[in-house]
């Protein structure tokens, strides 16, 4: 299954048809990207699910309709279990960024969280759910596939939020703080909750 939020309306490509609770399903063969946008696009719809003959197939083909972007990032905890977030367009997020030529998403992952974050003392305990997000920048349609790890630290010192990136804080948040967070964040990021 792909989950691929457009608008923070996700569209999920599945073979399974336990997937198609509180859809609104099409048959993948039988529906063009164009109708997909449209409808998606519409708001009383809240998910659309396009029931696939071969998922693989199908997820290569959906994905022509875009420019593919690869980002990669962190779900931090401290010693103290608080998540590390970022604060940037007035929306809480995770620290990701865009994996560069010939770099491992676990090095990216990593990179960027130290980057936007100014963090380290990093360890990678597990990767997490890859999660797809649609964009237009430039007037082309982009499809984010970002990649994400669990992460530690036991770093103690200044948090520095890279400003040049638009991002204004960057801060550790308890459970109750993660609460209120994922009330102003983006639908994929709370996938990861």
């Amino acid at each position: 299954m792909y989950k691929v939020f457009m608008n923070d309306k996700p569209i999920i490509i599945t073979d399974s048809s336990e997937e198609l609770n509180n859809c609104e399903v099409y048959n993948f063969d039988e529906i063009n990207f164009s109708e997909i946008k449209n409808k998606i696009n519409s708001t009383n719809i809240k998910r659309i699910c396009l029931l696939s003959k071969n998922i693989q197939i199908d997820w290569v083909s959906f994905q022509r309709n875009f420019t593919v972007i690869e980002a990669a990032g962190g779900k931090v905890l401290n010693a103290s279990q608080e998540v590390l977030f970022i604060y940037r367009f007035d929306t809480w997020d995770l620290p990701k960024g865009h994996i560069e030529k010939g770099e491992h998403k676990r090095e990216a992952a990593m990179r960027e969280v130290k980057e936007e974050c100014g963090i380290d003392k990093l360890i990678i305990e597990k990767e997490l759910e890859t999660t797809y997000h649609s964009f237009y920048y430039r007037e082309q349609l982009r499809l984010k596939v970002t990649y994400w790890f669990l992460m530690k630290t036991d770093f103690t010192g200044d948090l520095n939020p890279q400003i040049e990136e638009g991002i204004t804080k960057v801060v550790f948040k308890n459970k109750h703080s993660v609460d209120k967070a994922l009330e102003n964040t983006y639908a994929n990021i709370k996938l990861l909750f």
